[in-house]
Order: C-alpha cells, then sequence, then structure tokens
C-alpha cells in the first residue's frame, strides 16, 4: 500500500510526523508493507495533516488525521475520508501551473518530478538564444508575484543587454509578510522547478551563478532546498554543464536572519554581500549593479518558478489565463478567520468577495466579515463595500490597495481598525532598516499621533494624512511607502471605529 502524508511545515506542525509513526505501526500489526511518501501540502490547510492512500492507481484523501485514525486511514472508513483527492471541490476549481506538482510529487525525487513535466522547460530554453527567452517571457505577460508586479521579462532585457564579465540572479525568499505562505509551499513541496526557473534565467541573461536568500525561520524549506541543489548538480542540472550543454549555471542557498526589511531587493543583496540589511538609493538599480555591483535579476520564489511552465508549454498558454494586464495564475493564500484556509492558484480575475465568501467559506467564528488585508501587512484594508474589486493589479490599484504577494487576512466585525492602524504605524517602526528619515521617523511620528486620535484628540485626521503622504513619496522602499496603505484605508474604510475611539476616550 502506498501512503503520501505531507512534510510541510504547517502539516507537521499539526501533526503529520506522529501521523505517519502511528500508520507505520498500524502497518507493522496487520503485517503488510507500507510505502510513505512525504509529498508538499495540497493547500488546504483546514485539512492538514492530509493523507493520502492510492486505490486502484487513485489517491483518496484523509483528513484532517490524527495519530488515532490510524487504522481508518489504512481502512479508508469514517467521516475523514474524503474521496478522491483530485474530486475534491478545493483542487477541481483550481488552475494549477506553478503548482502543478506540489502535493503530487516526492519533492526530492528528480526522476518524478522530470516525470510530471519537469526540465521541459531548460531543455527548451538550451536550444534557444537569450533573446528568443526573453521574448517568451515578455509575451507570457509574467509579471513579479513578490510585490509590485514589475513585468519580469523587462527586468531580465535589461540584465541580459548589461555588459559586465559576471552577472548573477538572485532569488528573493525572504518571505516575510503575515498571511503568506506560498513561497514556503513551494520550496518545501517542488524545489526542482525554483532551481529550474533560475538555470533559465540565467541561460537567457547570461549570468553564471544564483542565489536563493532564504530566511532562517523556515528551516524545512532551508533544508529541503540545499538538498535538492545538491542533487540538481549530481545530475547535471546545475554546474559546469547543464545537461550536457557545456553551459554553465550553479546556485547556493543562503540564510538570513529574518529582517523584515531584507525582503526589499536592495536591502537583501547588502545582506547577502555581508553588510548590514539597508536599502540602497536608486538609481542605480540592481539590473545595472546589484550583487558586488555587477547586473543582477532580482526575483521572488513564484515569479522564478513559474518560467518553467511557461518555456515548456509556450507564452500563450499561460497569457491565456488572467484577465488585462494581469497574465496567467495567482497564488491566492488565505489566512486569519476563515472556516477554509490554504493556496489557491487560479487564473487573475476572481473577485475578493469570491475568495472570501466563496473559496474561503466567510469566517471561522461565524460572524460577518468586516475587512480583509491583502498583500501583507503593509496592504491596504478593504471592506465588504469593496469585494465585487476583480483580483488584478491595476483593479486593486484604482481602488487604493495593492496585490502584493497576494496574502489575503480576513477579520470578523469584532476587530478594532484603530489598532489595525496602530499596529501597521508600530510594525513600520519597528522594522525600519533606518536609512532614510520618512520611514525611520514618520512610523514613530504615526504611532504617537494615532494614540493622541485613540485619546480623544480632536482634529489630528488631517495631520496623520499628511504624515502618511509624505511617508508614501519621501521612503527609499516598499516598508515606508507602503504603510499608508493599511493606515489610510482604516481611516477611510472605518470612520466608525475612530469616532467610537475619540467617544470612548472623552
Amino acid at each position: 500500500m502506498k501512503v503520501w502524508v505531507p512534510r510541510d511545515a504547517a502539516a507537521r506542525a499539526l501533526g503529520a510526523d506522529e501521523v505517519v509513526t502511528a500508520l507505520t505501526d498500524e502497518a507493522a500489526k496487520r503485517g503488510f508493507d507500507l510505502t510513505i511518501v512525504r509529498n508538499g501540502s495540497r493547500g488546504m490547510v483546514w485539512l492538514e495533516p492530509l493523507v493520502e492512500v492510492e486505490v486502484d492507481g487513485v489517491r483518496h484523501a484523509f483528513g484532517p488525521a490524527l495519530p488515532s485514525d490510524a487504522a481508518a486511514i489504512l481502512d479508508l472508513s469514517g467521516p475523514k475520508a474524503l474521496g478522491p483527492t483530485d474530486d475534491l471541490d478545493w483542487m477541481k476549481r483550481q488552475d494549477r501551473l506553478t503548482f502543478q506538482r506540489v502535493g503530487v510529487i516526492d519533492p526530492l525525487d528528480l526522476g518524478e518530478y522530470e516525470a510530471h513535466g519537469g526540465l521541459a522547460g531548460l531543455r527548451r530554453a538550451l536550444g534557444m538564444s537569450g533573446q528568443d527567452i526573453v521574448d517568451e517571457i515578455k509575451e507570457s505577460g509574467l509579471r513579479g508575484r513578490g510585490g509590485a508586479g514589475f513585468p519580469t521579462g523587462i527586468k531580465w532585457d535589461t540584465v541580459r543587454l548589461a555588459e559586465a564579465p559576471q552577472k548573477y540572479v538572485v532569488c528573493n525568499a525572504d518571505e516575510g509578510d503575515s498571511g503568506t505562505f506560498a513561497d514556503r509551499m513551494l520550496m518545501e513541496g517542488d524545489p526542482f522547478s525554483l532551481v529550474e526557473g533560475m538555470a533559465i534565467a540565467g541561460l537567457c541573461v547570461g549570468a553564471t551563478k544564483g542565489y536563493v536568500y532564504l530566511r532562517s525561520e523556515y528551516p524545512d524549506a532551508i533544508a529541503t532546498m540545499q538538498e535538492a541543489v545538491r542533487r540538481a548538480r549530481a545530475a547535471r542540472v546545475l554546474g559546469a554543464d547543464v545537461l550536457g550543454s557545456g553551459r554553465a549555471f550553479d546556485m547556493e542557498i543562503r540564510v538570513g536572519a529574518g529582517a523584515y526589511v531584507c525582503g526589499e531587493e536592495t536591502s537583501l543583496l547588502n545582506s547577502l554581500e555581508g553588510k548590514r540589511g539597508i536599502v540602497r538609493a536608486k538609481p542605480p538599480l540592481p539590473a545595472l549593479e546589484g550583487l558586488f555591483g555587477k547586473p543582477t535579476v532580482v526575483n521572488n520564489v513564484i515569479s522564478l518558478a513559474t518560467v518553467p511552465v511557461i518555456l515548456e508549454k509556450g507564452a500563450a498558454h499561460y497569457a491565456g489565463f488572467g484577465r488585462g494586464r494581469s497574465k496567467g495564475t495567482v497564488t491566492l493564500q488565505i489566512a486569519g478567520n476563515v472556516a477554509r484556509g490554504g493556496l489557491f492558484e487560479t487564473a487573475f480575475g476572481l473577485s475578493l468577495g469570491e475568495i472570501v465568501d466563496d473559496l474561503a467559506g466567510g469566517t471561522r467564528s461565524g460572524r460577518p466579515v468586516k475587512a480583509v488585508q491583502v498583500g501583507g501587512p503593509l496592504g491596504a484594508y478593504f471592506p465588504p463595500a469593496k469585494f465585487a474589486t476583480p483580483f488584478g493589479y491595476e483593479e486593486f490599484d484604482a481602488e487604493g490597495g495593492l496585490i502584493g504577494h497576494a496574502g489575503l487576512v480576513v477579520f470578523d466585525d469584532g476587530v478594532d481598525m484603530v489598532r489595525q492602524a496602530r499596529f501597521a504605524m508600530e510594525f513600520c517602526a519597528v522594522e525600519s532598516c533606518g536609512k532614510c528619515t520618512p520611514c525611520r521617523i514618520g512610523a514613530v511620528r504615526g504611532v504617537e499621533t494615532i494614540d493622541r486620535i485613540a485619546a480623544g484628540e480632536p482634529g489630528l485626521l488631517p495631520l496623520l494624512a499628511d504624515l502618511c503622504e509624505t511617508m508614501r513619496d519621501g521612503s527609499l522602499c516598499a516598508l515606508g511607502g507602503f504603510t499608508p496603505f493599511p493606515v489610510m484605508s482604516a481611516v477611510t474604510h472605518f470612520p466608525d471605529d475612530f469616532a467610537k475611539a475619540r467617544e470612548a476616550a472623552e
């Protein structure tokens, strides 16, 4: 019998390792052979640990599993037996491109990776010129999945055209936003897709060296990526002779201490060089003077891991998903007070209301939804009145928000939006690298101003708005520049909370 139990960090935190031990013991009692594969998560976090059992070549889901369920799992009996995994509503409704193998394969089995379409994109890229590759990426419409959504092909082309004896590819895996976990799930569940994507980027721009910058809070992802690089190198997917082509690309995993500001690309580059993680003034852009002063591609995990499927299936196939300038798929990370939290990959275009009320099933508490923060701790709060907003870059920008890393944190009507606004300002004050005055000083003054408003002092909302505008226009990086999004969206969309705070203070 073959059984899959995730080694994903969330599944392990919920007892997956103990379930493996219980299954092994139960199989021994019954006297039959049991093969357990430690896969990635299918993304249904509310069902983790989600165990899958093969029956006549079809994988059946069972979850959330407990060690005491071992006998029922092997018999596929009881209320936690959910039927064929691919028939579950959560799975059927997705457009899985970047995450097509996550949860399906053994993450570190390179042969299985290749059997499920892996390395096809790299092999195609080896027969293409850098110009041809960058044209394919441009045509696909792929945009950065880690922040502002800058077109990936344009960034690559800038590095490709730069003249330098050495160029680099850097993966920003410093996933620090609250409510985001797609990078971690991808690295733990399908690490070779990131390796392949970085190799294709290197071939395109003429870089022979790559680095993945990971945060120390992700020990499972670090271990998986390190082993994946070792195995890829042994199989000549990396090294001086990539897949026998005579072309070189190699990469390393580097671990940061977990400073939030190192998610900003120039702070990350400083840290990678062994310097203090503070932002650099731009220009020069990292694409021209990046790591060690050389032209550097800096992309997020999901951006790079999406490249192999674009090269495998073609730009037109990928661009056929999505809406407007938001091409392809988005990896929604649904968290907070929700009935069903997890990762859902779909084409751009679902409305925010469909995501929160339908996919997530509303709040776990059963109370009405009050706000959804999209894009991490620096993203805007959207009230239900804006739930018709389609999930797309330009659409969210028009409503005063940002998609960012596509993390969504849901709050019910018990949340105090004054406290949430204060948290955003305090977060910026604590995490600021101190490089620029608007972020370093403005965030501290912002916290004080919100406290004065909550204490009942009248007439300070215009002052808070002016302060936020100064931070937005004067900050060198996204930390100070984006902090106004949550603060002013809280003020704009939830004025009653601020009025109640003043009334209570008076």
